[in-house]
């Protein structure tokens, strides 16, 4: 069996096929003939070294999000079957590895239906950025008609948390650069601001008293601080430790910790058959070109997800 993955860590040209034994399902398991694998950010942190790999052996396979096709099923199975077309979030940093290989093993509790209509490369790019969007909302908790403030806003985590947020009733406010500023106001953001590092008084410039909470996309952590009010949140996505002061409470998004929650990750199915969430795919390559995707993904620039094919 074929997986993509780096054998000694460093840049995009470590990625490499590699054949490996076919994991076979245990209790509560299921196992998926991946049909596509998205690449995401924490894709390249892996590649590079950057994650806990401590008592793992090689090759390290990153990889978070999988679509694919259930192939077989383990002992104590209730939910899925041989032959169901399913999406799955993926944690790498265990012994089995990540998304980038022909067939995969994970919890059945790790697993949804895709969304009726949707292929495989789209319902690919939903799992683990659509539930860390859902993850930042849950822990932000603002009121219905509070305002939340956004940046990396064109991202695949941005995106979803936008339209998630706009489906609370919440008003948005969204940071994209000229190029993204329509963009993210088809995403459903009420008011855009110009990106950068002086967001936070661009955002205080609409809201002088500060936005009740920021889910905070672009990994500014304490820089955007200063556009929340005294007592709001920050929802981090790269484990930021910091102390933003004024009583601001900072949540570390993790999404492994939610790994198996498959009453959210069915939620965001159902958002996307409801047309609550859109998904982006902006390009899809052969999974021999994973070193290309990364390339292109470090490069900057990209909207929607890269996705591997792991059909051929």
């Amino acid at each position: 069996m074929r997986v993509i993955g780096v054998t000694e860590f460093g840049g995009p040209e470590k990625l490499r096929a590699v054949d490996v034994a076919q994991p076979k399902p245990e209790e509560s398991e299921v196992r998926i003939r991946v049909h596509a694998a998205a690449v995401n950010p924490t894709d390249t942190v892996l590649r590079a070294g950057g994650h806990r790999t401590a008592g793992l052996e090689p090759p390290y396979i990153p990889g978070m999000d999988a679509a694919g096709v259930i192939s077989a099923v383990g002992p104590g199975v209730t939910t899925r079957q041989p032959g169901d077309r399913v999406m799955a979030v993926v944690v790498p940093v265990d012994e089995r590895g990540g998304a980038y290989a022909d067939e995969i093993v994970v919890p059945e509790d790790s697993v949804a239906a895709i969304p009726e209509g949707v292929d495989f490369a789209a319902a690919a790019t939903l799992p683990m950025n659509g539930l860390t969007a859902h993850l930042a909302l849950e822990q932000l908790d603002l009121a219905e008609g509070e305002t939340l403030a956004v940046t990396g806003a064109a991202g695949a985590f941005g995106g979803y948390v936008i339209q998630l947020a706009k489906d609370r009733g919440l008003y948005v406010i969204a940071d994209a650069s000229t190029a993204d500023e329509q963009l993210v106001r088809d995403l459903g953001a009420d008011a855009v601001v110009r990106r950068g590092a002086d967001v936070a008084e661009r955002i205080r410039d609409l809201v002088p008293e500060g936005v009740a909470g920021v889910a905070d996309g672009a990994v500014l952590d304490g820089e955007v601080a200063p556009a929340i009010r005294d007592g709001g949140g920050l929802a981090v996505v790269r484990g930021w430790s910091g102390d933003p002061g004024r009583d601001i409470r900072v949540h570390r998004v993790l999404v492994v910790h939610a790994a198996r929650d498959h009453a959210a990750l069915d939620l965001l199915r159902a958002k996307v058959e409801s047309g609550v969430l859109s998904l982006r795919v902006a390009s899809v390559l052969p999974a021999e070109r994973a070193d290309e995707a990364h390339r292109r993904l470090e490069g900057g620039g990209v909207r929607g997800r890269l996705v591997l094919d792991f059909e051929s």
